[in-house]
């Protein structure tokens, strides 16, 4: 068991209740000794009492109930800050007047488009009002009530939005909901910036959304307007992309525009049609305890075995909707991508989707570096992994990711850590951290590659004082020890060399280096430094004059492989496929 893992056994996950934690969340509509919900405006105070439990627990969630494998406490690594905690005050408690079953609302509540948004006018009252430091809490009706159907949302500085236990925010399925007024939003025109997020959060400080309650973007549901109602679902609209080569419009769950100290808290997200939460130009960002999954059970089968024909193609537009859906068949559902940003803390958090699970980008000629990210105690299930770009050209630096488990599943599309540009929006990428890793099932265990897509020759990518120590990956029946690849950048007389440290990484099936060229790019591996050890490496690097490739052996040691024997543990959700 890797790190900290170790001791996290002692305490339950805190995405489902806080027990060693901190306050419990309360379902249905009681929050705790003293307290009240009504449907209007009023003020609650919240008890929030710790209860102390042994590993591992049960609880009831949005379908049904899930088990929740033993995971950690924030007592557990002294180098993390607090762990958050639930608001204290609840300025406004909304009670829920629809009814969902099995991750689903009835096609019958928004059929036509109408109703499409039933409840976004009394959230959004709620949250503008709202005194900054209270929370707009969202609970289960008297008659077993436990959805939301919403259209855009503005959060305000200072508030936070608290889902309750057993209760889902769902998003409207109608494009013209979302649309920016170019009427784009659920067609692939344009440039892809068609639709506003379902919620947003414009300069806030110390806002958040938190709770055990989660937030569904609905990306296998029927469209009910514009240009592709009844024909399409979000998630076929995302794949006109791959079969067309247009840019898709579809909403993101959340998108955060500059600000500060912004709290993800013990929510679940899950089913975007697009990116899942979009933190930009934000300084103080943390997701703790957060589930991310998509598609859930609702939009696909068990095991993501889907009937031929019932998922998106990407070599042709559907004529009707997808019915089933998997993580390959859902494009750019990206996790958390932190953009420009600093002081980012994700930590005891679970991802699966159909993107990268974390992307750290930086853009913009006026752009700040994204820095000063730590990636801590986490899972990782189907995606494209822990990832640095496509856009660098801002700058990228300090970035720790330590006790990271990634089992892709055997996918076709499964990474495990990369970091990835090109020289059309390239820049300096340094001082990344990796420790502790334990991989499996992963088709491309690591990727260091400034030719990731075609380029313009401007922006040219830089990758330095990269260090791997404690990464062991267990191997795949499909892929074995996966590809590896290992490239710097060269070209029109510019070269930056990779230069990355190799400590303890050892793979139980020999991997494969690639040696396939792309984008331009020369044969990896190719115009990098290698420093091997002082843990052992246990696959041949060989130093080349031809490609630029130079090997430095430091003296060994006796390190042991990092334990992975416990590091895997089952997606907490009982609306996981898998």
């Amino acid at each position: 068991m890797p790190g900290f893992m170790k001791l996290l056994c002692v305490a339950i996950f805190c995405g489902i209740t806080l027990s060693a934690c901190g306050g419990g969340d309360a379902s249905g509509d009681s929050a705790g000794s003293g307290s009240t919900t009504t449907a209007g405006t009023s003020t609650t105070s919240i008890a929030t009492g710790t209860t102390s439990t042994g590993a591992g627990s049960t609880s009831t969630g949005t379908a049904g109930t899930s088990t929740t494998p033993s995971n950690s406490s924030s007592a557990v690594d002294a180098a993390l800050p607090a762990e958050p905690q639930l608001p204290k005050i609840a300025c406004t408690t909304l009670v829920a007047n629809l009814k969902q079953t099995a991750g689903l609302l009835p096609a019958s509540v928004d059929a036509g488009g109408a109703n499409s948004n039933p409840d976004t006018a009394r959230i959004q009252k709620a949250i503008t009002s709202c005194a900054a430091g209270q929370a707009v809490r969202l609970v289960i009706g008297s008659d077993g009530q436990n959805a939301f159907l919403s259209g855009p949302l503005t959060l305000a500085s200072g508030v936070t939005l608290w889902v309750d236990q057993g209760v889902t925010l769902f998003a409207s399925r109608s494009p013209a909901d979302f649309d920016k007024g170019d009427g784009n939003c659920g067609d692939a025109a344009g440039s892809g910036n068609s639709c506003n997020a379902l919620i947003t959060g414009r300069n806030t400080q110390n806002s958040g959304v938190v709770g055990d309650g989660a937030i569904d973007g609905r990306g296998g549901s029927v469209l009910t307007s514009g240009a592709n109602a009844g024909k399409m679902t979000w998630w076929d609209v995302a794949m006109l992309n791959k079969s067309t080569g247009k840019n898709q419009n579809n909403p993101r769950l959340i998108q955060l525009f500059g600000g500060s100290d912004f709290t993800l808290y013990r929510i679940a997200l899950q089913n975007a049609p697009a990116f899942h939460v979009v933190p930009s130009d934000v300084n103080g960002f943390t997701a703790w305890g957060v589930k991310l999954l998509t598609p859930t059970l609702a939009y696909s089968k068990q095991g993501y075995v889907c009937t031929a024909g019932t998922s998106p193609d990407p070599a042709t537009p559907a004529a009707s909707p997808s019915s089933c859906f998997t993580p390959d068949t859902t494009k750019n559902t990206d996790g958390i991508d932190p953009a420009q940003a600093s002081n980012v803390l994700i930590a005891y958090s679970y991802f699966s989707g159909g993107d990268d699970n974390i992307a750290i980008k930086a853009h913009g000629s006026t752009a700040s570096p994204s820095s000063a990210h730590r990636i801590v105690h986490n899972h990782f299930y189907y995606g494209h992994g822990m990832s640095i770009g496509s856009e660098t050209d801002a700058g990228v630096n300090g970035v720790e990711i330590r006790d990271l488990t990634i089992d892709g599943h055997d996918s076709p599309n499964s990474v495990g850590i990369r970091i990835k540009s090109d020289d059309g929006r390239g820049g300096e990428v340094k001082d990344i951290r990796y420790q502790q890793i334990c991989v499996r099932n992963v088709k491309e265990p690591m990727i260091f590659d400034p030719y990731y897509s075609s380029g313009n020759h401007t922006l040219i990518p830089d990758f330095h004082d990269i260090t791997i120590s404690g990464f062991h990956d267990t191997g795949s029946a499909r892929y074995g020890g996966g590809v590896l690849t290992f490239n710097g950048y060269d070209l029109n007389g510019i070269t930056n060399m990779l230069k990355i440290s190799l400590d303890n990484v050892i793979f139980d099936s020999a991997p494969t280096l690639s040696n396939t060229r792309h984008n331009g790019g020369p044969t990896p591996p190719s115009n990098t430094q290698f420093t091997i050890g002082p843990g052992r490496v246990n696959f041949t690097i060989a130093p080349s004059a031809s490609n630029n490739v130079t090997v430095a052996t430091v003296q060994e040691n006796s390190r042991q492989p990092v334990d992975c024997s416990q590091a895997f543990v089952p997606f907490p959700s009982s609306a996981s496929p898998f």
